[in-house]
């Protein structure tokens, strides 16, 4: 860190230092009530045991590098009337650093107009997104202002934690020069051009937030992202709009904000001008509503009344697509069950080119066609294939309320043709020599797969430990394909868990021992310290095995994690 960053960060620590700069007790909870209560309605009861372990007081390593780099930040605030509002902050490269893994000084204030233009004064609550939309990672961290002066604020971390990047949009930035000079434009009600724009948006950001009595690391604001098909987000009228919640990682944090405090505010970006569409209301959240039933896969519907909305033009320096092209159509030639639940579907190039290239890991950008519905659907799903192969291979668990893995193991045959774009992703194999340990549970075992392939691929002497959880020996995917990919590798340590084998699962043939994966066992399994961890499965079961490889001392730049789905 450049010696000047720091000696202007470290005199304003003292000002705030017993309020604000004690690192808080993590015995606390991670959750105010209106997140519990939130929780407990909807099923989440042993939420907080795990989230504890995931919802820090602090910036890990990764978490400081990717927020560093990233060209912009979405933050949520509130202005003088108390109302929530978010936006976006921008600005050259380097404009964001961290002196250490407590705070961040951004080196950028919002334009002129903005709604939250003076809301960044010393003591604020504000909430920030890290959101890279052309690689679909995202990480917030929440706390608050404890300086603002010569153009840079420093922000204080009371919670850090990633988020899993479901319904995020891939759009690739660039900057532009000699951007117009920022314009607002203020009302009460929408104009016709403005309820189009949000009519046919795939993306908006939203503020929320809480504060009660005392001090709690859990109180504060939050910035979130909300994604969908275009026309997720209805408009009812000039005043008025509603969308459709989904299921996420079970912390509820916007929810719960918003049973305490209904107020909310909403961020809509047109990438191709920069343009931003700021707006402030009140919310009410309707929890079974029938009209849930237009919505395939939406937990709850949230309406929302405008209470004033402002218009920046010129706002930012950043462009972004404004929807990725796809760039392939793919010819779907074998669709082959794994387990009971979980079905893989091999394609091919439609026009028999090459497909583009993948690394082991990454995951294939989708659309589907679905009848019913007048926007394509749009999802990732890991690659299980191994890389070089001439076909593309997703392995894909049905869902009861997921649209699109309903449709493609309801209806979706061979010789159907859907449209990709390129494999992507940053869940990759990071370097060529060093011990591979592979943990995964349920259909997180994909993208192992496709890793394991590799390191067979590469070498007979790098050490591989592929440990996976199942169920059972029917809901256990790919299972004979791992077993044949480790047969006679002296350099693979094969070790599979059952939580609950069937009478006809064979100890010592389908499964290794009875229970779940957990620390202690990769402690047992793997005894070198230069492995690399790559972790896959749902956020609870990585949120565990991260903790523990974190207490056995594991640097954290050799734990890699890839999120799936809800939190279940």
């Amino acid at each position: 860190m450049p010696e000047q960053i720091l000696g202007a960060f470290e005199p304003v620590l003292p000002l705030r230092e017993s309020a604000m700069n004690t690192r808080q007790n993590l015995t606390d909870s991670p959750f105010h009530p209106g997140e519990q209560q939130v929780q407990q309605r909807l099923g989440a009861h042993d939420i907080e045991a795990w989230a504890r372990k995931v919802v820090r007081d602090y910036m890990p390593e990764q978490h400081r590098t990717f927020h560093t780099s990233l060209p912009y930040l979405v933050v949520a605030a509130r202005d003088k009337k108390g109302r929530p509002w978010v936006t976006f902050l921008d600005g050259p490269e380097g404009f964001i650093t961290s002196p250490d893994d407590r705070h961040l000084v951004i080196e950028a204030q919002p334009a002129q107009g903005d709604a939250l233009e003076e809301a960044f004064g010393v003591g604020a609550d504000i909430g920030i997104l890290g959101i890279a939309l052309a690689t679909r990672r995202r990480n917030r961290v929440n706390g608050r202002i404890i300086d603002n002066g010569s153009g840079a604020m420093t922000f204080r971390v009371d919670q850090s934690f990633g988020n899993c990047p479901q319904y995020i949009r891939e759009r690739a930035w660039q900057r532009v020069d000699n951007a117009p000079s920022s314009k607002a434009t203020t009302d009460t009600r929408l104009t016709a051009a403005q309820q189009e724009w949000i009519a046919s948006a795939d993306t908006f950001f939203i503020a929320s937030g809480y504060r009660g009595e005392g001090e709690s690391r859990s109180f504060g604001m939050d910035a979130s992202h909300r994604g969908g098909d275009k026309g997720f987000v209805r408009v009812l009228s000039d005043g008025r709009l509603q969308f459709p919640d989904y299921a996420g990682n079970n912390h509820y944090n916007t929810i719960g904000n918003l049973v305490l405090d209904p107020r909310a505010g909403f961020l809509f970006v047109d990438f191709e001008t920069g343009k931003l569409l700021q707006l402030t209301g009140t919310t009410s959240i309707d929890w079974d509503s029938a009209e849930l039933a237009d919505y395939p896969g939406a937990r709850r519907l949230i309406t929302f009344d405008i209470e004033e909305s402002i218009e920046l033009s010129g706002a930012i320096n950043l462009r972004w697509e404004a929807d990725a092209e796809s760039v392939r159509e793919l010819r779907l030639v074998e669709k082959k069950p794994e387990s009971a639940d979980v079905t893989s579907f091999l394609f091919e190039a439609r026009d028999g080119g090459t497909l583009s290239a993948f690394e082991p890991g990454q995951h294939l950008p989708v659309e589907f066609r679905i009848p019913g519905n007048d926007e394509p659907a749009r999802r990732t799903y890991s690659l299980s294939s191994a890389p070089g192969d001439d076909k593309y291979r997703i392995t894909v668990k049905r869902e009861d309320q997921g649209l699109v893995s309903r449709h493609l193991h309801d209806s979706v045959e061979p010789g159907a043709i859907i449209e990709s774009r390129s494999p992507a992703g940053e869940f990759m194999m990071t370097c060529n020599i060093c011990p591979l340990v592979l943990v995964s549970a349920g259909v997180g075992v994909t993208p192992m797969v496709s890793m394991l392939h590799a390191a067979v691929a590469e070498s007979d002497d790098r050490p591989v430990w592929f440990v996976h959880g199942a169920r059972d020996g029917l809901h256990h995917p790919l299972a004979d394909e791992v077993y044949a990919l480790a047969k006679d590798r002296a350099n693979i340590d094969l070790h599979i868990a059952y939580s609950k084998p069937l009478p006809e699962d064979e100890l010592g043939k389908d499964y290794h021992r009875e229970g779940r994966i957990d620390g202690a066992l990769l402690a047992d399994l793997v005894g070198n310290s230069d492995a690399h961890y790559f972790l896959c499965g749902p956020t609870r079961f990585m949120a565990d095995i991260q903790d523990a490889l974190e207490r056995q001392n594991v640097p954290a730049d050799r734990i890699h994690t890839e999120t799936f789905g809800p939190a279940g």
